[in-house]
C-alpha cells in the first residue's frame, strides 16, 4: 500500500498578541509556573481581521532550563462581531541562556528559538463554522511585549 502524502499547509492568520509582565508562581511539581496576562492584540487573516479580546492568559511551565510548555486561552472578535475561542498549546525550546532571556522578557533572535504550536479555534458563528473542523499549526516569536504567531490550516 502506498503511504499518503504529507498534508500541505495553507495560511490562516497572523496573530499579534499583546502581553503583560508575567505573574511568577514559582517552582511547582510541573515546573516553574508563570501566568502571563493577555492585554489585547490584532489578527490578520486572508480577507478577514479580528481583535484579541483582553482578559485571556498564557499559562506556562518552564519544565527544564531549555523547554517551556505553553497553554494560552483567549478570545478573538472579528470585525463582524463574531467570537472565536482560542486554545493554543505550544512548546518553546532554546538554549539555557536564551530561555533565561525569554523568561526575563528580553529580546532574542527568533532563529535561536524553536517555538511551535497547535492552536484550536472554536466558534458558534455560522460563517466561520469550518474552523471547528480543521487542524491548525503555527510558528511563534516571543517579543518583550507581545507574541507573534503565524497559523496555518492543515489541508
Amino acid at each position: 500500500m502506498p503511504h499518503p502524502a504529507a498534508p500541505p499547509l495553507a495560511f490562516f492568520a497572523t496573530l499579534s498578541i499583546q502581553v503583560a509582565p508575567a505573574h511568577e508562581i514559582g517552582q511547582t511539581p510541573a515546573g516553574n509556573r508563570r501566568v502571563i496576562p493577555i492585554l489585547g492584540g490584532r489578527v490578520q487573516g486572508d480577507g478577514w481581521a479580528a481583535r484579541v479580546v483582553p482578559g485571556g492568559a498564557d499559562f506556562q511551565a518552564i519544565v527544564t532550563p531549555t523547554l517551556a510548555r505553553l497553554d494560552a486561552r483567549y478570545v478573538l472578535e472579528t470585525e463582524a462581531g463574531e467570537l472565536i475561542y482560542v486554545c493554543n498549546r505550544a512548546i518553546r525550546v532554546a538554549s539555557r541562556e536564551v530561555t533565561a532571556r525569554l523568561v526575563r522578557a528580553e529580546p532574542v533572535d527568533p532563529a535561536l528559538v524553536y517555538f511551535r504550536c497547535a492552536p484550536t479555534f472554536e466558534t458558534a458563528a455560522p460563517s466561520l463554522a469550518w474552523i471547528n473542523e480543521r487542524l491548525f499549526v503555527g510558528s511563534g516569536v516571543r517579543l518583550p511585549d507581545r507574541v507573534d504567531i503565524d497559523c496555518f490550516t492543515v489541508l
